[in-house]
């Protein structure tokens, strides 16, 4: 049995939340460079080198990547052989959201109430996943959503006979209903299977993998690049101005579902796909 003291994750949250919103990784920053290698419209060419000078100007400046600086989104994978001490892990988790977003002058978007909407001023509460694994370490993935792109997702209870075909055509229309409001080039999460809660779990879980990553299951792994190059199809192009580069990945996690059914979900995010991860 291994101890940790919360106080340890609250540190660790502050500091990811900081450096999640400041600095882009070497993922993203290597798929919005092969955009711009690859992108033919002079539009487009012109919209991605402005993303590029954007991410170095908030690494050299310390500002943040974009205004939005998201909600907090975060996923726990915590060893059964895990003794934690010195307080509530949840409010463990919530305080280094707190003391990243005040501390970092990073700016607050949650409100308490979804209807009074009346913002809580340290952009808490996050939104904690839980997952017991084998071991003794605590991994900590730290995402934070900006809502240009959350706001186009879309949850698809599609029936059985819908197939792989059905599948495709229901990212594809998710991803044109978006257009530039997803602020392209986007990535493209998806999940596939499971419930209704399920399949959007797993489509915002796919955001998180490293880009560029395919599937390890082999015909998941030609979807997503047959879906990609759909995307890429459509010209939507960077910042929704035309373009061959509308998104620059497409990942799909599944998971066993009903005989009666087919849940999809697609969850996009914008071309910073902001995501940080420690093992604690």
């Amino acid at each position: 049995m291994r101890t940790v003291n919360v106080n340890e994750i609250t540190d660790n949250i502050k500091e990811m939340c900081i450096e999640a919103n400041h600095f882009l990784s070497d993922d993203m920053k290597d798929a919005v460079n092969h955009a711009a290698e690859n992108e033919k419209s002079l539009l487009g060419i012109q919209i991605l080198c402005q993303l590029q000078e954007n991410l170095e100007i908030a690494q050299k400046e310390m500002i943040p990547i974009c205004q939005d600086t998201g909600m907090a989104v975060i996923f726990m994978k915590i060893g059964q052989d895990v003794h934690f001490i010195g307080g509530n892990l949840e409010n463990a988790i919530h305080e280094g959201v707190r003391q990243g977003y005040v501390e970092g002058y990073l700016r607050k978007s949650v409100v308490s109430d979804p209807l009074i909407r009346e913002n809580t001023k340290d952009n808490t509460p996050a939104v904690i996943h839980y997952e017991i694994v084998d071991g003794e370490n605590v991994e900590i993935l730290l995402t934070p959503k900006g809502f240009g792109s959350e706001n186009m997702s879309r949850v698809f209870m599609l029936k059985p006979s819908d197939g792989r075909e059905g599948v495709i055509n229901a990212i594809l229309t998710a991803v044109k209903d978006a257009g530039p409001n997803a602020c392209p080039p986007m990535i493209v999460g998806v999940g596939i299977g499971g419930t209704f809660e399920k399949c959007a779990l797993m489509a915002k879980q796919a955001l998180t993998r490293e880009t560029g990553c395919y599937s390890n299951i082999p015909h998941i792994k030609e979807m997503e690049q047959e879906t990609l190059i759909k995307i890429n199809e459509l010209g939507i192009g960077p910042g929704g101005l035309g373009g061959n580069v509308t998104a620059l990945a497409v990942h799909i996690n599944t998971y066993p579902t009903h005989i009666a059914g087919l849940p999809v979900a697609v969850n996009i995010c914008c071309h910073v796909n902001r995501h940080v991860v420690r093992i604690i």
